[in-house]
């Protein structure tokens, strides 16, 4: 069998050992395996974060890799602990949304983690998620795991309005580390993009405006951003995370 890759994503960040106590756990377990930190400064308890950041990078790793995700506020609480197989990888994690990528695909198996009665009430991703993930990787069959289950959580990012007029109106979901602000739009529609009182034009890449000053672009994930050009728009046009977003189409000439 091929070396099985594990990733993790976490908010635990790396000072407290948190981590370290889960890849003891994980190579323990599966020796073989190859641990990759995919980050551990996800804003604590933010599962929104999360599953966007799960979206980006699940599919881009190698069939049969293992995802570990524990961004987990309700941790030993009667939420479910998860194990998924999706589109050829694995997921485990809590049942609170940040597995929806894989979990709304067509096909996915996803089954109810038993919980050793040792578990720790507050540290699920060394005592449930951990031993789950390194018997994935061992090449245990999902079903072994846990019982089948029909209910997950399901987040999924809200749907852009297209207006009379042909505007498409969203929000902003997400801020990330540079302070750009992420939308649900899926297109720039127009010359321009409002949101919080400013109206910024869209762009192709950053390098289209001068140091310092907003625009919208399409990202990497194929989202609509706002950005300052090597700046923080988030900070510099006071943009949060739930406010109103709307791609204006250019007036006809």
């Amino acid at each position: 069998m091929a070396r099985r890759i594990i990733t993790l994503l976490t908010d635990f960040g790396t000072a407290d050992g948190y981590v370290a106590e889960m890849k003891g756990v994980l190579l323990s377990l599966a020796p073989d395996a190859e641990v990759v930190d995919v980050a551990h400064d996800v804003p604590p308890q933010d599962v929104t974060r999360a599953r966007l950041a799960v979206a980006r990078y699940w599919r881009r790793f190698p069939a049969g890799t293992v995802h570990v995700v524990v961004v987990d506020p309700g941790v030993g609480s009667a939420r479910a602990a998860l194990a998924v197989e999706s589109d050829g990888r694995f997921l485990v994690g809590p049942d609170n949304g940040v597995l929806s990528p894989a979990i709304s695909l067509v096909h996915s198996t996803v089954v109810n983690l038993d919980v050793p009665g040792g578990a720790s009430p507050t540290f699920h991703g060394r005592d449930v998620f951990a031993p789950a993930a390194a018997r994935l990787a061992r090449g245990e069959p999902i079903d072994i795991l846990g019982r089948h289950h029909r209910a997950s959580v399901i987040l999924r990012t809200p749907v852009a309005v297209r207006g009379d007029t042909g505007s498409l109106s969203g929000e902003v979901i997400a801020i990330d580390r540079f302070g750009n602000a992420i939308t649900n739009l899926e297109a720039a529609d127009g010359d321009t993009v409002s949101a919080g009182g400013w109206v910024v034009p869209v762009v192709r890449t950053f390098a289209d405006v001068r140091v310092g000053s907003s625009c919208a672009l399409i990202g990497s994930a194929g989202l609509l951003e706002i950005a300052v050009r090597d700046g923080n728009a988030a900070t510099a046009l006071g943009l949060q995370v739930g406010m109103p977003v709307e791609a204006v189409p250019a007036p006809h000439r």
